[in-house]
């Protein structure tokens, strides 16, 4: 593993995600994920997130409609949060559905409104 791409990968995994949440996941892997998280961090977040040619808001305007797209719920609630951290809007995320009923159907933009009102309503956005 690049150590250098890996710590690049934990800055920006933390600032987006939150430090407490990051530094939880690491603490409870064990040898069986541990070079998961590493490879994770290192290629998604050091490669991935820290290229700098894409803000973070884009991209974590991106990450929202992809991760919806594929109707992966768990990580969409993650990544929620992490672009309320990365600047994005209650109006943006609602767009951002939208465009995911459009493309992927309504089941799936209301599977997203769900996860989408838990988040924002703890962040004091609702």
């Amino acid at each position: 593993m690049d150590k250098k791409l890996f710590e690049k990968g934990l800055e920006k995994r933390k600032a987006t995600l939150g430090a407490e949440y990051v530094e939880n996941n690491l603490s409870k892997a064990d040898d069986f994920t541990m070079p998961f998280q590493e490879a994770m961090t290192a290629w998604c977040w050091g490669f991935g997130w820290a290229d700098e040619t894409i803000d973070a808001k884009t991209r974590s305007m991106m990450n929202l409609s992809m991760i919806g797209a594929l109707g992966k719920m768990t990580e969409w609630e993650i990544h929620c949060r992490g672009a309320i951290n990365n600047g994005v809007t209650k109006e943006e995320i609602r767009a951002i559905i939208h465009v995911v009923g459009i493309y992927c159907g309504v089941p799936q933009s209301l599977e997203c409104f769900r996860v989408a009102r838990r988040v924002l309503e703890e962040n004091d956005m609702l």
